[in-house]
């Protein structure tokens, strides 16, 4: 890795929640973001904001996830997410997480651990 992460160094989002992101077992009832689509945009805001101090030839996977899901939001609607890198862990890099929906309302919070993958290896460029 070129570069060490600073600790507090973040990334926000905010998205429009999709119909592909509701829950799919309750069907049209399913129109609020499902549990693994807001995880999902936590390891995303925590990709992008480790993403400028990785070479050109790495990139970050996600490998442990802590997460609590404590309310909804509706689809469509605005969804923010922070992540912010608070410590390198052995060979992980750590992020507390946490979502809001469009009311401002905590939606999902806690912490998510990326590795740094040499993209050579793993048959990318």
């Amino acid at each position: 890795m070129a570069r060490e992460v600073p600790a507090g160094t973040s990334k926000e989002l905010i998205v429009t929640s999709t119909p592909d992101m509701g829950v799919a077992h309750l069907g049209p009832r399913g129109k609020v973001v499902s549990t693994p689509a807001m995880i999902g945009l936590m390891e995303q805001a925590s990709l992008l904001a480790i993403a400028p101090f990785l070479d050109q030839d790495e990139s970050s996977v996600g490998t442990k996830v802590c997460i609590s899901h404590t309310a909804a939001a509706r689809i469509p609607s605005q969804v923010t997410v922070r992540s912010r890198f608070t410590e390198f862990t052995g060979r992980r890099y750590v992020f507390e997480v946490e979502a809001f929906n469009e009311d401002g309302k905590r939606m999902g919070e806690g912490t998510h651990e990326r590795a740094i993958i040499d993209l050579k290896r793993f048959g990318g460029s």
